[in-house]
């Protein structure tokens, strides 16, 4: 027996549904399932290996972020928690023994000066990272997504405000305007009782400027994908049985959007990783004592002499974070783009 499969049109072609059951014709009655661009994309991502290694490390990585309170009490430091037994007073509170520190009362070591044992502040700072890059991804692709279905969907003025908007923020260095930005913004809001910014306060505005300069990346590529599809024939028969515009943006249009939209999203949030590494490596972003990669990197260049492994973890960390983000990305794009995979 195999399963009778209907042509449905979609706005990205023709999909096979699969409906009742029917006997198959072919010598020994094989049986053929039907499988949804979901399932084959996921087909490939598992047939690809660097995809599938970089999905394990990212997923890693998250976890070690979800755990990372729990990872920090089974070893007794905390991020912000000093063992002035570790350093050396008369080297300049350099830590005592060789790589940094390392030992098993401290498993990467401490910082210098401070005497912080720096798994801690490497496990709660990947915390951040990957809250702000997945934040600002999450409200950038929101905007987006809105910002292109507008433009592209009722076109006239609408599209032209848009489309400027749009070439505008592209226009802008980014990061330049977010250094510029940043301090300005959290100085003007409410401070807390020791004279400093909160940090959940420093977090949120640093999402939202790394958000406000990239929706317009995939609210542009949103546009251009709107434009092809209004003009197919499931938005016309759509239009011809009276469906309202929120049932031809919302039902019709953005279904078929998911693909691209995934794909920006999943290049999205490595870039702004490095974006807030980058913003904290200059001090606008995430501050001292509050752990984060971008701040021990700044730090650690101070004592790169004396100690390397400061630099050095908290470095090749971050690189194979990005990495591994950017390659899944790129493995995403490729596993729903089907022009890449024609025979």
């Amino acid at each position: 027996m195999t399963m009778q499969h209907q042509p449905v049109e979609t706005g990205s072609g023709t999909a096979l549904l699969a409906d009742e059951p029917t006997q198959d014709s072919r010598p020994g009655g094989t049986a053929i399932a039907g499988r949804s661009p979901s399932r084959m994309a996921w087909k490939r991502i598992r047939q690809d290996k660097a995809t599938m290694t970089a999905l394990v490390i990212t997923v890693l990585f998250i976890v070690i972020a979800l755990l990372a309170p729990v990872l920090t009490w089974l070893t007794s430091w905390g991020p912000i928690t000093p063992d002035n037994k570790a350093i050396n007073p008369d080297t300049g509170n350099q830590p005592y023994g060789s790589l940094g520190g390392i030992s098993l009362n401290h498993l990467l070591g401490v910082e210098p000066g401070t005497g912080f044992d720096l798994f801690a502040r490497v496990v709660y700072g990947l915390r951040t990272s990957l809250f702000v890059g997945f934040a600002s991804a999450v409200v950038s692709t929101v905007v987006g997504v809105v910002a292109g279905l507008a433009a592209g969907y009722f076109g006239g003025w609408v599209d032209s405000v848009l489309s400027r908007i749009m070439d505008v923020m592209l226009a802008f260095p980014q990061l330049l305007f977010i250094i510029a930005l940043t301090p300005v913004i959290q100085n003007a809001l409410q401070t807390n009782s020791h004279g400093g910014t909160d940090e959940n306060l420093r977090l949120l505005v640093l999402v939202l400027n790394i958000a406000i300069f990239a929706w317009a990346y995939t609210a542009r590529l949103v546009r251009g994908q709107v434009l092809s599809l209004r003009e197919r024939e499931f938005v016309d028969a759509a239009r011809i049985m009276s469906a309202g515009r929120r049932h031809i943006l919302f039902r019709q249009l953005l279904p078929n959007l998911w693909a691209p939209i995934l794909i920006s999203f999943a290049l999205a949030v490595p870039q702004n990783i490095s974006t807030e590494a980058a913003l904290s490596y200059l001090g606008v972003g995430v501050v001292p004592p509050a752990p984060d990669w971008g701040a021990l990197l700044s730090d650690a260049s101070e004592f790169f002499l004396q100690d390397p492994m400061y630099l050095f973890i908290p470095g090749v960390l971050l690189l194979i974070l990005v990495l591994a983000l950017n390659l899944l990305g790129d493995g995403v794009r490729d596993a729903l783009d089907p022009r890449a995979h024609r025979s």
